[in-house]
């Protein structure tokens, strides 16, 4: 069993080092293969629950309490993910695509959508911090209802009537309740959740991860597989815009003097959104010419997140080294002193 084990922690390891060569190709597999893998949607919230279970492992009530008493972290990722992308969206989708207002208000949407539960898992991989993440995830959810509504009628004019109630109800089933979960039982076993079932759980959240990315990539296909010039100027503006996203979160981290935790954290919430919301917003309120520029984050944001986070590694491996080094000291001690 042990053997076992330790063989399956290695898988997970490998597959998260690896995730910049494996996203890229769960994601052609599955615009080309939409018929096989578009099924697996229907199990992507209970993939989101088991996901927020095991990252929530590693917290407790008090660091995720800790952020809301020192909220300055937390109101720098809401400036950048709720105002400063959507405000950019707007003047550079106006300035490109002005003569099609669906188009406009397509990209205006794909970044007025909340930050993404997936955003969770990267933070996770990462070693980023797991309750500032949490609490922008649920912030950003709750007051979405109203944030999306106000940035469209304000920039566009659009005036639309969001399901709270439905956004709602996939908050409390794909991350509080699960998050709750984590967290208790982290703290009734007294740091054993943290220390051994989420470590147990970490292969299972990676593989599922894969299956998750290759699912949300089915809804791309039609519109990859039907190709247009105007589609490619669309899909190459948000590669590069999605790429700003990740950009901002790593300067305003770098600006507030973070390292590793606070880099990883900031990147993944300011670049990656929750395209499924606003794909059904799209969907139900707008022409379907709007629908496009917002999927296509399903295209870059994976690919993107396992970029930028080879890209974090890579510069705070020293610090990295040195937390992982005063960690490992700190356990041999307080198991010298039972």
């Amino acid at each position: 069993m042990a053997v076992f084990m330790e063989r399956w922690k290695r898988m997970g390891s490998a597959i998260g080092s690896h995730m910049a060569f494996i996203v890229p190709v769960c994601v052609a597999t599955g615009v080309l293969l939409p018929g096989v893998f578009g099924p697996l949607k229907a199990i992507v919230p209970f993939i989101f629950a088991i996901m927020t279970f095991q990252g929530a492992l590693s917290n407790t009530f008090g660091q995720l309490l800790q952020v809301f008493r020192h909220p300055a972290r937390l109101l720098v990722i809401l400036a950048i993910a709720e105002v400063a992308m959507p405000l950019l969206a707007y003047l550079i989708g106006s300035a490109l695509f002005g003569d099609n207002v669906n188009l406009v208000t397509g990209v205006v949407l794909e970044y007025s959508v909340p930050i993404a539960v997936i955003s969770f898992m990267w933070v996770g991989i990462y070693e980023g911090d797991g309750p500032l993440c949490l609490a922008a995830i649920l912030v950003s959810t709750v007051i979405s209802p109203v944030t999306i509504p106000f940035t469209l009628s304000t920039l566009l004019g659009a005036s639309i009537h969001i399901d709270a109630m439905g956004m709602m109800t996939d908050m409390i089933f794909m991350i509080a309740l699960p998050a709750l979960a984590g967290i208790i039982v982290n703290e009734l076993t007294r740091g054993w959740g943290h220390d051994v079932l989420s470590p147990n759980l970490s292969p299972l959240s990676r593989l599922i991860t894969i299956v998750l990315i290759t699912a949300n990539s089915t809804s791309m296909s039609e519109y990859v597989l039907n190709m247009t010039w105007q589609r490619l100027e669309v899909a190459l503006f948000i590669l590069v815009f999605a790429t700003s996203g990740f950009f901002w979160g790593m300067l305003a981290a770098r600006i507030m003097h973070g390292s590793q935790p606070l880099l990883a954290t900031m990147s993944f919430t300011c670049g990656l959104r929750n395209i499924s919301s606003g794909a059904v917003i799209a969907a139900q309120y707008f022409p379907g010419e709007t629908v496009f520029p917002v999927m296509c984050g399903t295209l870059f944001q994976q690919i993107l997140a396992a970029v930028f986070g080879h890209i974090i590694d890579r510069l705070c491996a020293e610090d990295t080294g040195e937390r992982k080094r005063k960690i490992s000291a700190a356990k041999v001690l307080a198991k010298r002193k039972r």
